[in-house]
Protein backbone atom coordinates (compact mmCIF):
# COMPACT_ATOMS: atom_id res chain seq x y z
CA UNK A 1 0.00 0.00 0.00
CA UNK A 2 1.43 3.29 -0.84
CA UNK A 3 -0.25 6.96 1.10
CA UNK A 4 -0.24 10.29 -0.58
CA UNK A 5 -1.51 12.70 1.34
CA UNK A 6 -2.95 16.47 -0.43
CA UNK A 7 -4.51 18.68 2.30
CA UNK A 8 -7.18 16.76 3.91
CA UNK A 9 -7.61 14.32 1.51
CA UNK A 10 -5.37 10.91 2.57
CA UNK A 11 -4.90 8.97 -0.67
CA UNK A 12 -4.24 5.13 0.04
CA UNK A 13 -3.05 2.94 -3.16
CA UNK A 14 -3.67 -0.59 -3.25
CA UNK A 15 -2.07 -3.26 -5.82
CA UNK A 16 -5.43 -4.69 -6.56
CA UNK A 17 -9.07 -4.71 -6.28
CA UNK A 18 -8.63 -7.48 -3.14
CA UNK A 19 -5.91 -5.95 -1.07
CA UNK A 20 -8.26 -2.67 -0.96
CA UNK A 21 -11.01 -4.71 0.12
CA UNK A 22 -9.33 -6.37 3.10
CA UNK A 23 -8.06 -2.48 4.05
CA UNK A 24 -11.65 -1.45 4.18
CA UNK A 25 -12.80 -3.86 5.43
CA UNK A 26 -10.24 -3.74 8.24
CA UNK A 27 -11.08 -0.11 8.50
CA UNK A 28 -15.02 -0.95 8.99
CA UNK A 29 -14.33 -2.83 11.79
CA UNK A 30 -11.62 -0.60 13.42
CA UNK A 31 -14.49 1.99 13.90
CA UNK A 32 -16.58 -0.15 14.72
CA UNK A 33 -14.93 -1.13 17.54
CA UNK A 34 -14.23 2.21 18.23
CA UNK A 35 -17.23 3.56 18.33
CA UNK A 36 -18.74 0.83 20.42
CA UNK A 37 -16.35 0.54 23.24
CA UNK A 38 -16.70 4.99 23.47
CA UNK A 39 -20.64 4.57 22.76
CA UNK A 40 -22.12 1.64 22.53
CA UNK A 41 -23.50 1.68 18.95
CA UNK A 42 -21.71 1.92 15.70
CA UNK A 43 -23.65 4.29 12.97
CA UNK A 44 -22.80 3.61 9.16
CA UNK A 45 -23.52 4.91 6.28
CA UNK A 46 -23.31 2.47 3.29
CA UNK A 47 -22.35 3.18 -0.38
CA UNK A 48 -23.98 1.55 -3.54
CA UNK A 49 -22.97 0.56 -6.42
CA UNK A 50 -21.14 -2.35 -7.10
CA UNK A 51 -18.09 -1.70 -5.92
CA UNK A 52 -18.56 -2.58 -2.53
CA UNK A 53 -20.65 -5.72 -2.54
CA UNK A 54 -17.09 -7.84 -2.12
CA UNK A 55 -16.32 -5.80 1.29
CA UNK A 56 -20.15 -6.36 2.57
CA UNK A 57 -19.87 -10.16 1.58
CA UNK A 58 -16.91 -10.23 3.82
CA UNK A 59 -18.52 -9.00 6.67
CA UNK A 60 -20.55 -11.58 6.74
CA UNK A 61 -18.21 -13.60 8.94
CA UNK A 62 -16.70 -10.47 10.86
CA UNK A 63 -16.55 -10.97 14.96
CA UNK A 64 -18.27 -7.82 16.17
CA UNK A 65 -21.45 -7.02 17.97
CA UNK A 66 -24.38 -6.94 15.73
CA UNK A 67 -26.93 -5.75 17.74
CA UNK A 68 -24.91 -2.21 18.47
CA UNK A 69 -24.98 -1.54 14.48
CA UNK A 70 -26.87 0.90 13.06
CA UNK A 71 -26.85 0.97 9.16
CA UNK A 72 -27.97 4.17 7.19
CA UNK A 73 -27.61 4.72 3.47
CA UNK A 74 -26.11 7.43 1.00
CA UNK A 75 -28.29 7.42 -1.48
CA UNK A 76 -31.44 4.89 -2.89
CA UNK A 77 -32.80 4.55 -6.77
CA UNK A 78 -36.72 5.53 -6.87
CA UNK A 79 -37.74 1.46 -7.79
CA UNK A 80 -39.63 -1.57 -6.93
CA UNK A 81 -37.93 -3.62 -4.40
CA UNK A 82 -37.38 -6.58 -6.67
CA UNK A 83 -35.64 -4.37 -8.56
CA UNK A 84 -31.59 -5.69 -8.37
CA UNK A 85 -30.14 -2.29 -8.66
CA UNK A 86 -31.35 -1.18 -5.38
CA UNK A 87 -28.59 0.16 -2.92
CA UNK A 88 -30.97 -1.70 -0.26
CA UNK A 89 -31.24 -5.33 -2.05
CA UNK A 90 -27.69 -5.30 -2.62
CA UNK A 91 -26.75 -4.98 0.74
CA UNK A 92 -29.20 -7.30 2.09
CA UNK A 93 -27.77 -10.32 -0.42
CA UNK A 94 -24.20 -9.65 -0.43
CA UNK A 95 -24.17 -8.73 3.77
CA UNK A 96 -27.29 -7.34 5.90
CA UNK A 97 -29.56 -10.74 5.30
CA UNK A 98 -26.73 -12.96 6.73
CA UNK A 99 -26.10 -11.65 10.59
CA UNK A 100 -28.04 -10.49 13.63
CA UNK A 101 -28.30 -6.93 13.29
CA UNK A 102 -31.72 -5.85 14.61
CA UNK A 103 -34.02 -5.58 11.70
CA UNK A 104 -35.47 -1.98 13.08
CA UNK A 105 -31.50 -1.01 13.22
CA UNK A 106 -31.33 -1.05 9.54
CA UNK A 107 -32.99 1.79 8.18
CA UNK A 108 -33.69 1.64 4.27
CA UNK A 109 -34.77 4.64 1.98
CA UNK A 110 -37.83 4.79 0.72
CA UNK A 111 -37.88 3.41 -2.97
CA UNK A 112 -41.10 2.53 -3.92
CA UNK A 113 -42.82 6.42 -3.41
CA UNK A 114 -41.82 9.87 -5.36
CA UNK A 115 -38.62 11.65 -4.53
CA UNK A 116 -39.29 14.35 -2.51
CA UNK A 117 -41.46 12.66 0.07
CA UNK A 118 -39.15 9.53 0.51
CA UNK A 119 -36.20 12.62 1.13
CA UNK A 120 -38.72 13.67 3.81
CA UNK A 121 -39.26 10.43 5.32
CA UNK A 122 -35.92 9.17 5.37
CA UNK A 123 -35.15 13.29 7.02
CA UNK A 124 -37.19 11.90 9.36
CA UNK A 125 -35.65 9.01 10.14
CA UNK A 126 -32.31 11.05 10.40
CA UNK A 127 -33.47 13.42 13.17
CA UNK A 128 -32.19 11.50 15.64
CA UNK A 129 -28.54 10.92 14.80
CA UNK A 130 -25.96 13.45 15.49
CA UNK A 131 -23.05 11.99 13.75
CA UNK A 132 -22.15 9.18 11.87
CA UNK A 133 -19.43 7.46 13.11
CA UNK A 134 -18.52 6.17 9.32
CA UNK A 135 -19.53 7.22 6.00
CA UNK A 136 -18.53 4.80 2.95
CA UNK A 137 -18.72 6.85 -0.56
CA UNK A 138 -18.13 5.75 -3.87
CA UNK A 139 -16.93 7.54 -7.09
CA UNK A 140 -18.43 7.71 -10.69
CA UNK A 141 -17.20 7.85 -13.89
CA UNK A 142 -18.50 11.50 -13.79
CA UNK A 143 -16.89 12.13 -10.30
CA UNK A 144 -20.63 11.80 -8.40
CA UNK A 145 -21.03 10.65 -5.45
CA UNK A 146 -23.87 8.88 -3.49
CA UNK A 147 -26.35 10.86 -5.87
CA UNK A 148 -24.90 13.99 -6.24
CA UNK A 149 -24.51 14.67 -9.86
CA UNK A 150 -22.55 17.27 -11.61
CA UNK A 151 -24.92 20.33 -12.73
CA UNK A 152 -27.01 19.29 -9.64
CA UNK A 153 -27.68 20.73 -6.06
CA UNK A 154 -24.81 19.05 -3.75
CA UNK A 155 -26.74 20.47 -1.03
CA UNK A 156 -22.69 22.26 0.38
CA UNK A 157 -24.05 24.73 2.38
CA UNK A 158 -24.20 24.11 6.45
CA UNK A 159 -27.89 24.74 6.84
CA UNK A 160 -28.52 22.55 3.97
CA UNK A 161 -31.07 19.86 4.33
CA UNK A 162 -29.80 16.45 5.15
CA UNK A 163 -31.55 14.69 2.21
CA UNK A 164 -32.17 15.31 -1.44
CA UNK A 165 -34.76 14.72 -3.32
CA UNK A 166 -33.65 13.99 -7.46
CA UNK A 167 -35.35 13.79 -10.14
CA UNK A 168 -33.00 14.56 -12.99
CA UNK A 169 -30.23 11.90 -12.58
CA UNK A 170 -28.22 11.23 -15.33
CA UNK A 171 -28.44 7.44 -14.94
CA UNK A 172 -31.55 5.41 -14.26
CA UNK A 173 -33.59 5.53 -13.09
CA UNK A 174 -34.33 9.91 -12.95
CA UNK A 175 -35.62 9.84 -9.34
CA UNK A 176 -33.41 8.91 -6.27
CA UNK A 177 -33.21 10.00 -3.05
CA UNK A 178 -29.63 11.78 -1.75
CA UNK A 179 -28.32 12.92 1.89
CA UNK A 180 -26.59 15.66 1.15
CA UNK A 181 -22.99 16.87 0.93
CA UNK A 182 -23.26 18.56 4.50
CA UNK A 183 -25.45 15.71 5.92
CA UNK A 184 -22.29 13.17 4.77
CA UNK A 185 -19.75 15.46 5.66
CA UNK A 186 -21.19 15.19 9.32
CA UNK A 187 -19.08 12.29 9.72
CA UNK A 188 -15.99 11.04 12.37
CA UNK A 189 -14.85 8.97 9.37
CA UNK A 190 -15.34 9.30 5.82
CA UNK A 191 -13.86 6.44 3.07
CA UNK A 192 -14.23 6.76 -0.32
CA UNK A 193 -13.82 3.14 -2.23
CA UNK A 194 -12.60 3.77 -5.70
CA UNK A 195 -11.84 1.23 -7.77
CA UNK A 196 -11.94 0.43 -11.99
CA UNK A 197 -9.67 1.39 -15.10
CA UNK A 198 -13.06 3.64 -15.64
CA UNK A 199 -12.72 5.65 -12.71
CA UNK A 200 -9.20 7.01 -13.85
CA UNK A 201 -10.29 9.98 -15.58
CA UNK A 202 -12.52 10.89 -12.31
CA UNK A 203 -9.57 10.05 -9.93
CA UNK A 204 -7.44 12.64 -12.00
CA UNK A 205 -9.83 15.48 -12.35
CA UNK A 206 -10.81 15.04 -8.26
CA UNK A 207 -6.71 15.30 -7.49
CA UNK A 208 -5.91 18.36 -10.22
CA UNK A 209 -8.50 20.22 -8.13
CA UNK A 210 -11.79 19.92 -10.25
CA UNK A 211 -14.64 21.00 -8.10
CA UNK A 212 -16.72 17.67 -8.54
CA UNK A 213 -19.19 16.17 -6.28
CA UNK A 214 -16.83 13.94 -4.34
CA UNK A 215 -14.75 16.88 -3.36
CA UNK A 216 -17.84 18.60 -1.99
CA UNK A 217 -17.95 15.83 1.35
CA UNK A 218 -15.41 16.76 3.74
CA UNK A 219 -15.31 15.88 7.62
CA UNK A 220 -13.68 17.21 10.55
CA UNK A 221 -10.78 15.03 10.14
CA UNK A 222 -10.43 14.75 6.51
CA UNK A 223 -11.11 12.01 3.79
CA UNK A 224 -9.96 8.32 3.45
CA UNK A 225 -9.51 7.36 -0.09
CA UNK A 226 -8.96 3.34 -0.83
CA UNK A 227 -7.90 3.38 -4.60
CA UNK A 228 -6.35 0.96 -6.30
CA UNK A 229 -2.71 2.52 -7.49
CA UNK A 230 -3.09 2.51 -11.09
CA UNK A 231 -5.56 5.25 -11.04
CA UNK A 232 -3.01 7.43 -9.16
CA UNK A 233 -0.81 7.40 -12.02
CA UNK A 234 -0.80 10.46 -14.70
CA UNK A 235 -3.58 10.28 -17.10
CA UNK A 236 -2.87 11.63 -20.49
CA UNK A 237 -4.72 15.27 -21.38
CA UNK A 238 -5.11 16.06 -16.96
CA UNK A 239 -2.62 18.36 -15.44
CA UNK A 240 -2.18 18.90 -11.68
Amino acid sequence: MSIVNSEKYRWHGFADLPALQEAALGAILDGAAMAIQERGRFNLVLAGGESPRGIYQRLRSAPTDWTAWHIYFGDERCMPPTVEELNFRMAGEAWLDHVSIPPNQIHAIPSEIRADKAANEYAQTLQGVDMFDLTLLGLGEDGHTASLFPGNEWGTASDSPDTLAIFNSPKRPPQRVSLSAARLSRSRQIIFLVSGASKHKAVARWRAGENIPARAIMGETGVDVLVESALLLPLAGITH
